[in-house]
């Protein structure tokens, strides 16, 4: 007798899944919510957008002067990413997305928030010649260590192409 097939990854019993886009506010970015967007509408998931942020190493919690009470710093990565999900799903285009925006390392927060996900979908600056064929430190990161298929939108606004999906498993 044979087991059950294992469900899908990401997704819940006649349940649709989930696609978890890293969105930082650059065009890569932006082309990779667009990619998750035209990918949600063919497979019936949703789209969670996700900004990750974080104070820079060399600002410590000692170095900080005293912060007044009422002083919200997530309000900024909202306000940004809202934006972006505007800009990237303007009218016809745009689909139910859920904005996320989580304090930490981009990195960490993507892995984190993939791990129940069907696909991982980020942008992937392109350098220019060489450099172009190499991905930057997140989607480096989340290709190698994502517990679900991660495909990598590449800048399509250097002139060296058109564009595209890499699709890391």
């Amino acid at each position: 007798m044979s087991a059950p097939a294992p469900e899908p990854s990401g997704e819940s019993a006649g349940g649709p899944g989930r696609i978890v886009v890293g969105v930082d506010g650059s065009e890569p970015s932006l082309q990779a919510l667009r990619w998750a967007a035209r990918q949600a509408a063919l497979s019936g998931s949703t789209v969670e957008a996700v900004l990750a942020w974080e104070l820079p190493g060399a600002l410590g919690w000692s170095d900080l002067p005293e912060l007044p009470e009422h002083l919200d710093l997530e309000e900024p990565a909202r306000s940004a990413l809202a934006k972006a999900v505007a800009a990237a799903l303007p009218g016809e285009q745009a689909v139910p997305v859920t904005e996320l925006v989580v304090i930490g390392n981009p990195t960490h927060a993507l892995l984190d928030r993939s791990k129940d996900a069907e696909l991982l979908v980020v942008g992937a600056r392109g350098h220019g010649t060489f450099r172009d064929t190499l991905l930057g430190s997140v989607s480096h990161t989340v290709t190698l260590h994502a517990s679900c298929p991660v495909v990598v939108v590449r800048d399509d606004t250097t002139g060296l192409g058109s564009g595209g999906a890499t699709r890391a498993d």
